[in-house]
């Protein structure tokens, strides 16, 4: 589904079919559709993986050349050991520090684990089929509200409680798009998020770890 194609899917689910008088403009189904994609990426971020190269006695990386981060989940180094060897990391801005002893050589590999934003436009969708649904959903229930809001106290075709029934509606939706992102997030999902010894033993409500 691209851009266009989700575009007119949130039109059938609007009811804002005729052409001649659309209530939404193309421009703001798509800030809606942005808004939705936004917050299903930050919730099931799309799985990348990413190749980078160690400075001789530096145990710092530059992350400048990786766009949409929205989560680091491991970094294996060194490379090419089975099971994969992953390390400790800390993360600050463009930079990523690998908390390990000694310090690399020159030019050594290291394999980043990352989730990152989905991309939706006219060509290219990264949504896994199963999951646009939910995107409309989402993106659905955001256009209605915006124009309940602004249909509030003004003279409408259908009514006096048009306006008030595309509210009802729209939080239904915006309800049901939430409850999706919850049972489809990478935080329900089930797998090894500990893929290393932590820097520092885990917050902990019940043992007192001292100074």
């Amino acid at each position: 589904m691209d851009l266009a194609q989700m575009r007119t899917r949130l039109r059938q689910d609007l009811h804002d079919q005729d052409a001649s008088s659309y209530r939404w403009v193309d421009a703001v189904l798509d800030r809606h559709v942005a808004r939705a994609l936004q917050e299903f990426s930050l919730a099931s971020p799309l799985e990348s993986k990413a190749t980078l190269t160690t400075t001789l006695g530096s145990r710092e990386l530059s992350l400048s050349s990786i766009t949409d981060i929205v989560v680091i989940e491991a970094v294996e180094y060194p490379v090419g050991k089975y099971p994969p060897r992953y390390i400790p990391f800390s993360r600050w801005g463009t930079g990523l520090t690998m908390l390990i002893d000694g310090t690399p050589g020159a030019a050594e590999q290291v394999n980043l684990y990352y989730g990152k934003l989905h991309t939706l436009n006219a060509t290219t969708s990264t949504i896994p089929s199963h999951l646009e649904d939910l995107v409309a959903t989402g993106a659905g229930g955001y256009a209605a509200v915006e124009w309940a809001n602004f249909a509030v106290n003004r003279v409408n075709v259908g009514g006096q409680d048009v306006w008030r029934h595309y509210l009802s509606w729209g939080q239904e939706k915006l309800a049901a798009f939430h409850k999706g992102l919850a049972k489809h997030g990478r935080r329900s999902m089930v797998r090894v998020k500990q893929l290393y010894r932590p820097a520092q033993p885990p917050a902990s409500q019940s043992t007192d770890w001292g100074p």
